[in-house]
């Protein structure tokens, strides 16, 4: 009798792998490489008409990866949590969205560009966060790059009672002059099956904004892969955005780009904020991807991410330096400030620019 339970239990375990499996391969998103973006919401400036801009960069953690928050996935983890957090309690995600609009509002950038930011997903409760920091800013145009759209994300396989469920996220601009044409490219590189099910069809959002000299500024928000430990994806990605950034500076047009590299910048030591920490690999980027007129720009006095395999506590956790921002040489930095908000909202931190057009 036992034997028949456990025969019947493993059956129906299988069964049910396979069903959700299935399901997620059949609604597995499928974006094409370049798609053309309409705004939700258009600017009231046309050009931009001044020579410094100030910008702003920020993975927002879809308000449900602050300081309280370990994150399962974050340890390999597909089909038990063991203990650690799938999504927060809502009073948590509702604490880190709060921070999260008051932050960027303060802030009031020229142009922002956040990523993981929630349209509608299980994990954030619902809640249409880029409809609501687009609120923030009426007069903002504002954008938005589906990365992770999935009908039903059954991971952890084995705890089918609270799985990661739907999720409708990506990549979103606010700025305050009207773009003459916003682009979604799908970055290349992919992970095997069934893993790339649950991770994000990663993408950039490129901007074109004309200015009062009759060149273009051309603004990039990036979101690089995260979990490809041999770097190769990452590689892939970087190589294939270098073609088109380069093609628009030998076009005359000006060029800058922010976000997530998941990468750290050319020559910064890796290990800076925990000398103590393991060393890991394919951590820098080339520092031969770009000639060397152009500029990598970084606060390196403020860590930008922070390891959610814990909960975060003041020197524990392994933290680095992976949000930043590349200017073409025609661009000048005349400032940049990482705001250290000590990771209570978000697992990263923002950084601020301010650029001179030359």
């Amino acid at each position: 009798m036992l034997k028949k339970i456990i025969l019947t239990f493993s059956a129906l375990i299988i069964l049910y792998l396979l069903v959700v499996l299935i399901y997620a391969t059949w609604n597995d998103y499928q974006p094409d490489e370049k798609v053309i973006v309409t705004p939700n919401q258009r600017a009231s400036a046309n050009i931009i008409d001044k020579d410094t801009l100030d910008l702003l960069t920020w993975n927002i953690g879809y308000g449900g990866l602050g300081a309280e928050s370990d994150f399962f996935y974050a340890d390999g983890r597909i089909f038990l949590s063991g203990g650690m957090m799938i999504r927060p309690p809502a009073s948590i995600v509702k604490k880190n969205t709060d921070g999260i609009l008051q932050t960027i509002k303060n802030q009031a950038a020229d142009i922002i560009l956040l990523q993981e930011v929630d349209i509608a997903s299980k994990r954030s409760y619902y809640f249409n966060q880029h409809e609501a920091i687009g609120k923030l800013f009426p007069s903002y145009e504002s954008t938005f790059g589906d990365n992770l759209r999935t009908a039903y994300s059954p991971v952890p396989l084995l705890e089918p009672w609270r799985t990661y469920g739907y999720t409708h996220s990506g990549i979103a601009t606010y700025g305050r002059y009207a773009s003459t044409q916003t682009t979604r490219y799908q970055l290349p590189g992919k992970f095997g099956w069934p893993n790339r099910l649950f991770l994000l069809d990663r993408c950039a959002l490129e901007h074109r904004f004309p200015v009062k000299n009759g060149k273009e500024l051309i603004v990039y928000n990036i979101h690089n892969s995260a979990y490809d430990k041999d770097g190769r994806i990452k590689k892939l990605q970087t190589q294939y955005l270098k073609e088109r950034w380069l093609a628009e500076y030998a076009a005359g047009n000006y060029v800058v780009v922010g976000g997530d590299w998941n990468q750290v910048p050319p020559f910064f030591d890796p290990n800076f904020f925990r000398p103590d920490a393991p060393q890991r690999a394919n951590a820098n980027i080339d520092p031969e991807l770009m000639p060397e007129n152009w500029r990598w720009i970084y606060d390196p006095t403020v860590p930008t991410v922070r390891d959610t395999r814990e909960i975060y506590t003041k020197n524990q956790p392994f933290t680095k330096l992976i949000d930043f921002f590349l200017l073409s040489p025609n661009l000048q930095a005349l400032q940049v400030k990482g705001i250290d908000l000590d990771f209570q909202y978000s697992d990263h931190q923002p950084v601020t620019i301010k650029i001179a057009l030359k």
